[in-house]
């Protein structure tokens, strides 16, 4: 254990952390507060400091075992940690654009990370495919002066505060009688290390390289897409010179459905009947699908229908991803609608009574204590909801009707490929009344 703990705790660690743990919390914060990132930050700069420091430290095993065991006296006894510099790792904490050569040999270019945007789709959408066109807006390579920022023949003078380098070394004190050393982005040329005069600026993109640009694109949502899943348009990205385009990636978000909800392949609805459908069956459109088509179902004859009795029409479920012409299920929850006081009113009960099935007599033997209450109607959702709240595991008790066998859970498929080389990903199946 160490005897002091300051260094972790400007990186975020605790002692025990690994080197890989050190090494990901000092990217993470030298992004944060990197004072490229932070220009209207006076403090960004010290404390960019101080964490290089922190982890200049700790990442050496030498210098790491004497802060944990005499502190920062310790590291004054070993000699201080060997030399670091935090550029080193400059060029992992931004992808986009500029980073430094840590050997110093000056400024490089790395290819743009994806921009990821995400789009709503619907459930019809993902059934019966889709295509859609978008604008998109972008920062494209000047035309005018090829990426060059200059007029005509015009060439970018050294940078003179940086004299060329792209960056300027700057010194902290990170602990008594310890001065720390590391490079930072010149700030009068963006790291170039060479400047235009105003009047040598390309005209159309000020100097600036770069002009915004609108193209139109067409994305394309294949019949049984998932949410989740991802349409990618290649070098769709911002451009910038001398680096690779990035990728626009369209991630699709479904939005929860009225009437069906989606289990991987398979569809799930809820369909109300009669209690005369119940008790003599029935022959007709039990509902309008996604396509629009009417689907006609025709029960057993003599079957009796229970509540929640669930049927499966076979291949009306989901087009299934890259196979088109085949499909999954789609399961049906049968509810019955009972006859309302209205109708109660118009037949004659006897008769009716004589018809059904006889109430039920009280039970044989009696209890030695029959108490008598009122009757009184209750909403079973709201008391459910207070006395049991939900949990991760509160259907396990109840035996599964969607899906097939008793061990399969009612969950989406969990896969995640892109269009071309798409994303599948799972959700939340809630269901509603067809």
């Amino acid at each position: 254990m160490s005897v002091e703990t300051e260094l972790y705790d400007l990186l975020g660690v605790p002692p025990s952390a690994s080197e890989g743990e050190i090494r990901k919390a000092y990217m993470r914060k030298a992004k944060e507060h990197h004072p490229d990132k932070n220009p209207n930050n006076p403090d960004a700069h010290e404390k960019f400091q101080e964490m290089a420091a922190a982890y200049e430290i700790l990442n050496d095993p030498q210098s790491r075992e004497a802060y944990d065991t005499h502190g920062m006296d310790g590291l004054k006894r070993n000699g201080g940690a060997p030399g670091f510099d935090p550029s080193d790792l400059f060029a992992q904490f931004f992808s986009q654009g500029m980073f430094f050569d840590p050997a110093g040999a000056g400024p490089g270019r790395r290819g743009r990370g994806p921009e990821v945007i995400p789009h709503d789709v619907t459930l019809e959408d993902l059934y019966n495919g889709k295509t859609v066109h978008l604008n998109l807006e972008r920062e494209a390579v000047c035309g005018q002066c090829q990426g060059s920022g200059a007029k005509g023949n015009a060439k970018p003078k050294k940078c003179a505060t940086c004299e060329g380098k792209g960056f300027t070394i700057v010194h902290s004190q990170i602990a008594p009688s310890r001065i720390g050393t590391s490079r930072v982005m010149c700030q009068s040329c963006s790291g170039s290390g060479s400047k235009l005069k105003e009047k040598d600026r390309c005209k159309k993109c000020k100097g600036e390289k770069t002009v915004t640009e609108k193209k139109r694109h067409e994305i394309i949502i294949e019949k049984g897409m998932s949410s989740g899943q991802r349409i990618v348009l290649p070098g769709a990205g911002d451009e910038e010179p001398g680096v690779t385009p990035g990728d626009v990636v369209f991630t699709l978000k479904a939005a929860p459905h009225d009437s069906f909800e989606r289990s991987g392949n398979d569809l799930l609805t809820h369909v109300k009947i009669t209690l005369s459908e119940a008790l003599f069956g029935f022959s007709r459109i039990l509902l309008t699908h996604l396509d629009g088509r009417g689907i006609e179902v025709s029960s057993p004859p003599g079957k009796i229908i229970k509540p929640e009795d669930s049927i499966v029409l076979r291949g009306e479920g989901m087009p299934i991803y890259k196979r088109r012409q085949e499909k999954g299920d789609l399961y049906v929850i049968l509810s019955i609608e009972m006859p309302d006081e209205q109708w109660l009113k118009t037949i004659d009960h006897k008769a009716l009574e004589s018809l059904l099935p006889p109430k039920r007599n009280n039970p044989e033997p009696l209890p030695e204590t029959v108490v008598e209450v009122d009757y009184e109607e209750s909403d079973i959702v709201d008391v459910r909801s207070r006395s049991f709240p939900a949990s991760d595991n509160f259907f396990d008790q109840f035996v599964p009707q969607f899906g097939g066998d008793e061990e399969e859970d009612w969950e989406d498929e969990d896969e995640y490929e892109e269009y071309g080389h798409g994303m599948g990903m799972g959700q939340e199946p809630e269901c509603r009344q067809q």
